[in-house]
């Protein structure tokens, strides 16, 4: 018997296990052979601390100290760019004074990105303090916490039935059944349907594909130093990999849930407005992958207490930014389950609520 279940392994659901664990007891069930298999396990692992909207800038920010000091740290500087054609003037203006970008001539970004085109590109603004984030070692890390608290991880153990009765909540999963006093949903793009079962009210997630190649570096350069680059409107993005590249043309397709896989033709889109732009032409790829991205319908996460019953917690909406949002995530959702005060203001925990649909 447990006081906290948390559906959900991947990294919304490890990092919440990993803060609440020094002061409860704490089960995470995971419905999949291995944890963080979806969204988690196919991030894009970058951190810009001025992504997403204001709200989850706000948990951006918060997070910075965690992943830049926490068991050493989990960033390293790779820097960011943007890349744009001569009729894109206005769009890259606005985008580029979003992300806090500044402006640099053509041969400084030629300098920074021998492959791409100075006589296609434009313009481009660069910022250096864009990081990786070894996305492996974060979550590991929040994994070696919780267990050592005592938090007990089960994978393989898919929740076929909640019910909610004598202040308790009853699961019945593949791995028998469980009990406890408080249930989180972190899980993901299946957060609504994990509501239908235990009988909350559904909050509209939406859950949209991502896809990414791998593909080796046009021309043969070493791109290790390479900034992650970019098209204005996210038209496409690149990023050093193991050596090579991985490019995703950033689409936005709404799915159900389930175990998203790649579509050819969105690829060869996203790589060719890619290609447009450098010297040299893409000539195969090596492996691709997509994720899904699961936005609330406000774009914003949702970390709280549902309306229908206090025992139950929603952290979900995660969207693309769950890796570099979860210590702030995670500690929210444990400052409000433990009772206790949060260093996150009024406004930003109440535009995280779930209060703000009612």
């Amino acid at each position: 018997m447990s006081d906290i279940i948390i559906i959900g392994g991947g990294i919304a659901g490890i990092s919440a296990a990993a803060q609440i664990a020094p002061h409860a007891k704490v089960t995470v069930l995971e419905r999949e052979d291995e944890l963080a298999y979806h969204a988690s396990g196919r991030s894009a692992a970058a951190f810009i601390e001025d992504y997403g909207n204001a709200v989850v800038r706000e948990l951006n920010s918060a997070s910075v100290d965690y992943l830049t000091n926490a068991n050493g740290g989990v960033l390293s500087k790779r820097g960011m760019m943007l890349l744009a054609k001569k009729e894109e003037r206005e769009d890259f203006q606005s985008e580029a004074k979003s992300f806090g970008l500044n402006e640099i001539s053509k041969s400084e970004a030629k300098e920074k990105i021998p492959l791409i085109s100075t006589k296609i590109v434009s313009y481009s603004a660069y910022r250096k303090d864009v990081s990786d984030i070894d996305t492996d070692l974060l979550f590991q890390n929040f994994l070696k916490e919780a267990r050592s608290f005592g938090t007990l991880v089960h994978t393989k153990a898919e929740v076929n039935s909640i019910s909610f009765e004598k202040n308790r909540w009853n699961l019945i999963t593949t791995k028998g059944e469980y009990s406890c006093e408080i249930l989180i949903n972190a899980t993901g793009a299946w957060a609504d349907h994990t509501a239908r079962m235990a009988g909350i009210e559904t909050l509209k997630f939406t859950p949209y594909r991502r896809s990414i190649a791998r593909i080796p570096v046009p021309g043969g350069f070493d791109p290790n130093d390479w900034p992650l680059f970019g098209g204005v409107n996210e038209s496409w993005y690149a990023k050093p990999d193991a050596g090579q590249l991985i490019v995703s043309p950033a689409e936005e397709d709404p799915l159900e849930p389930q175990d998203a896989w790649a579509d050819d033709i969105i690829l060869a889109e996203g790589i060719a407005r890619f290609e447009e732009l450098m010297e040299h032409p893409v000539e195969r790829t090596t492996s691709n992958w997509a994720g899904l991205r699961t936005f609330s319908p406000d774009r914003s996460l949702v970390i709280g207490p549902a309306k229908d019953n206090p025992q139950f917690y929603w952290l979900c909406g995660q969207g693309g930014y769950g890796f570099q949002t979860a210590a702030a995530a995670s500690q929210l959702t444990s400052d409000i389950i433990l009772s206790r005060p949060t260093q996150l203001s009024k406004d930003v925990c109440e535009a995280l609520s779930p209060k703000r649909f009612l």
